[in-house]
């Protein structure tokens, strides 16, 4: 029987050079995608899947991050003294309860696979998951919880995936695939961004993972590889034929929120499949178009 998923890594180190001037002073993963900050959409998605503890893998100047899962009382105070049970309602969504939001810094900017590594004591001895807030998926069932419904299937680790066209696969891990069903791909090996005529395939893995702890004793060696950095990619490729390995196809669509084309995308699709404004913003939108 596999072993449950209960805690999920959130590396939430960068910098969010790509969104300066807006991320000098605050976390790129707090800025608002429709009514909510990028780390909620993702946190929220966890809790959708199950996820008992929340991971956060830091650096200086990401207090805000830790104060929106925190409690604010005089907030709370002010919002029932004017019987605003709507707004309590929507404050309620960020509390975590205490002992299940953990925080670890990541010192310096080595990479994702460093991040991750740098969760290695409060993960523990058990798989795990790894999300990554740039990456957005709508979806009717949460994208984490249609992967531990597939992990359930297969075990080890497992990936979830989406095709890319060929010229783009520098800029993503790709799967070497051994057998593919249409739905999920046996994977038998990875290769991180490599260019267009030497891709495996144009199976790109996005940030969504589900790892097995031995990750970490991969991630341990500490070896630099595309972009000089600790890739995630290459520790993982090395367990593959250790333990099952698999890609997931979600259902659903990705956007890639760390670029600003892409998190305009989002808002826009975002505020579309919102129950409470898709018809205004709809309107707002031929208005602007015409």
């Amino acid at each position: 029987m596999n072993r449950p998923i209960r805690k999920a890594v959130f590396p939430v180190a960068g910098l969010g050079t790509r969104f300066l001037p807006a991320t000098k002073a605050m976390p790129k993963e707090m800025l608002t995608l429709v009514d909510r900050p990028l780390i909620q959409h993702a946190v929220d998605e966890a809790r959708a899947a199950g996820i008992e503890q929340f991971i956060f893998v830091t650096s200086r100047g990401k207090g805000a991050l830790e104060d929106h899962f925190d409690g604010n009382g005089d907030l709370m105070r002010v919002l029932e003294a004017r019987n605003k049970t709507r707004e309590i309602d929507l404050l309620k969504t960020t509390d975590i309860d205490s002992g299940q939001l953990l925080f670890t810094r990541q010192r310096d900017p080595l990479g994702l696979g460093h991040a991750v590594w740098c969760a290695r004591h409060l993960v523990g001895n058990e798989p795990f998951a790894v999300l990554l807030a740039d990456d957005v998926v709508l979806a009717e069932k949460p994208c984490l919880k249609q992967m531990i419904e597939a992990y359930g299937e297969v075990g080890g680790n497992l990936v979830a995936v989406v095709d890319v066209p060929r010229e783009k696969t520098n800029r993503y891990g790709i799967l070497d695939v051994e057998k593919d069903d249409g739905r999920m791909a046996k994977v038998k090996g990875l290769v991180e961004k490599p260019a267009p005529e030497k891709a495996p395939s144009t199976l790109s893995i996005i940030g969504r993972y589900i790892l097995q702890p031995e990750i970490f004793a991969e991630l341990e060696t500490n070896k630099a590889g595309a972009g000089g950095e600790i890739q995630l990619t290459d520790s993982m490729a090395r367990l593959i034929g250790k333990q099952p390995f698999h890609g997931l196809r979600y259902e659903g669509t990705r956007y890639d929120c760390g670029d600003k084309i892409g998190f305009i995308e989002a808002n826009v699709a975002f505020a579309l499949a919102h129950p409470e404004m898709s018809a205004r913003v709809r309107e707002a939108i031929r208005k602007i178009i015409n």
